[in-house]
């Protein structure tokens, strides 16, 4: 049976909202990091105080502030405590360079920045790039002695006076997050105080069902769209416990926390469950607790599904989201999970392929395009007309993916609209080739693109990636595809490399390994 989901009342605060529901809780953990823990009674004194600090250093509603730190508590009570305040954070990658950084302050016109101490060297050389408008910066966890204008977080909360929540609109402006550049320049994404609930109720309770006795981990950050869900709005939304991970997430230092903290829900994406499967270090079924595993960021290939599942006795819900809708819209669910689709459209959401010439696709297994109408949609494109119109379409929002979707209504995903092949006058799917070639028990990664051949064809081109102390010829590569897919789709090129181009949320950027492949014949 379907739940009722109530639309938030046109005055609403998320950050109040999720304060108010953790109020019986006060002595239950909510998070827990690399130096500590919070209970929810701590975490929401901290939202006031640090809304408080804001609003003392003079910012008002709808100002935005930079948020460029490392997964902890001090992430959390930033991010709550702008929105508690009405201040709009911009949270931002925490592997991009000096010069992303000064684009995204003079994009945003951001009036203070929030950074961890490890980051405050970065954030200084971009700033001193550009002629930016931030007057104060409040560092979590500083390693260095601080300058005028700079504000240990730690004093900045203890210090301030707890304020009220500012009366903010469901559909006003909340916070930003770029879009992860995997196609160009980044774009400011504007989100709503509203569509935070939508993907907690919609997601978050419906699909991954969460409830307060869970602990759970994503490797995906918080800056992601995805980890973002994963480690703050859903789990905060049901009273549930987070662990935090301010490193980058190694199969190592994941296994770490899954051993330590024994986490009943983890968040990972296709990449980091590969990498994890070939690990010497993947732990036995019984020294973790997990219960669901969930997966987005890039489709999941059916053989790491089994893999993982075959192992630690769990199901891995692979789903599709974007920045632009803020979470997942399309998934397969506990128990009914097909390993090699996405899924069917989550509740409260509805998908339509369409043809090239917006007709809608109404045949199965015919490649469309994917567009998706749901609450969760963003308001805009900062300063980006052009684009906004173009992605935001009425109450449709183009996804720039192809899909194909099955007699039994399943979505298969086929490819960014912009890496599909034509080869012999059909469309081939790269992610269809590559998810046959990590199949092979000696390859770990592959990337699929387009080459020419010396007749001007397009023919498909592997990068592949072997696992330690593996080995193969290309006619075993073009064998092993051949065996499993039609005739024109094998690699006719292949080339094995030592790692593949990604953004820092782990999606291939194919279209460097095209600009590497035209630097190279140019």
């Amino acid at each position: 049976m379907t739940r009722t989901v109530n639309a938030p009342s046109a005055d609403f605060n998320f950050a109040q909202h999720l304060i108010a529901n953790n109020a019986s809780r006060p002595n239950k953990t909510a998070l827990i990091d690399d130096v500590g823990s919070v209970t929810y009674g701590e975490l929401t004194e901290q939202i006031r105080r640090f809304a408080g600090g804001l609003k003392a250093m003079g910012l008002k509603r709808e100002d935005r502030v930079l948020l460029l730190m490392h997964d902890s508590s001090d992430w959390v009570v930033a991010f709550l405590g702008s929105l508690y305040a009405g201040v709009v954070p911009v949270a931002v990658n925490t592997l991009l360079t000096a010069e992303d950084y000064a684009f995204m302050l003079t994009n945003s016109r951001a009036q203070a920045a929030l950074v961890s101490g490890a980051l405050l060297p970065t954030l200084q050389a971009a700033m001193d790039q550009v002629k930016t408008e931030v007057q104060h910066v409040v560092v979590s966890r500083p390693s260095a002695a601080l300058s005028q204008g700079q504000f240990d977080m730690a004093d900045f909360v203890r210090q301030s006076n707890p304020a009220l929540p500012a009366s903010t609109l469901a559909d006003e402006p909340a916070f930003w997050l770029y879009s992860s550049g995997s196609t160009g320049k980044p774009k400011g994404t504007v989100h709503s105080q509203g569509n935070l609930y939508w993907t907690a109720e919609l997601y978050g309770k419906d699909v991954l069902a969460l409830r307060e006795s869970d602990v759970v981990f994503s490797a995906a950050k918080l800056f992601f769209a995805y980890g973002l869900g994963n480690a703050l709005t859903f789990p905060l939304s049901v009273g549930a416990s987070v662990v935090l991970m301010a490193e980058r997430p190694t199969p190592l230092a994941t296994f770490k926390r899954m051993v330590d903290h024994q986490p009943t829900v983890f968040y990972g994406a296709p990449t980091g469950y590969g990498g994890m499967l070939a690990s010497p270090d993947l732990p036995a079924k019984n020294r973790v607790a997990l219960r669901l595993c969930s997966s987005a960021g890039e489709a999941l290939p059916r053989d790491i599904g089994e893999r993982w599942t075959a192992h630690f006795g769990c199901e891995i819900i692979d789903g599709i989201g974007s920045t632009e809708m803020l979470h997942v819209f399309l998934s397969n669910r506990p128990g009914d999970v097909r390993y090699g689709t996405t899924g069917k459209a989550v509740s409260g959401y509805e998908v339509e392929l369409r043809n090239e010439d917006g007709s809608v696709v109404t045949g199965h297994n015919e490649i469309g395009d994917l567009y998706i109408q749901g609450p969760s949609s963003a308001l805009m494109y900062w300063n980006n007309r052009e684009k906004t119109r173009d992605t935001f379409q009425g109450v449709w929002t183009k996804s720039g993916d192809k899909y194909t979707r099955d007699p039994d209504g399943y979505y298969t995903y086929a490819g960014r609209n912009d890496d599909m092949l034509k080869v012999s006058g059909i469309y081939v799917s790269p992610f269809e080739v590559e998810a046959t070639l990590v199949q092979h028990p000696a390859i770990l990664e592959a990337a699929v693109i387009g080459k020419e051949d010396t007749d001007g064809l397009t023919k498909t081109k592997a990068f592949i990636v072997l696992k330690q102390g593996q080995s193969l010829t290309q006619d075993e590569v073009k064998a092993f595809v051949k065996e499993r897919l039609a005739p024109y789709k094998y690699p006719r090129f292949i080339e094995f490399v030592a790692e593949l181009p990604k953004t820092a949320t782990g999606k291939i950027q194919r279209f460097r390994l095209r600009d590497l492949e035209k630097t190279a014949h140019s």
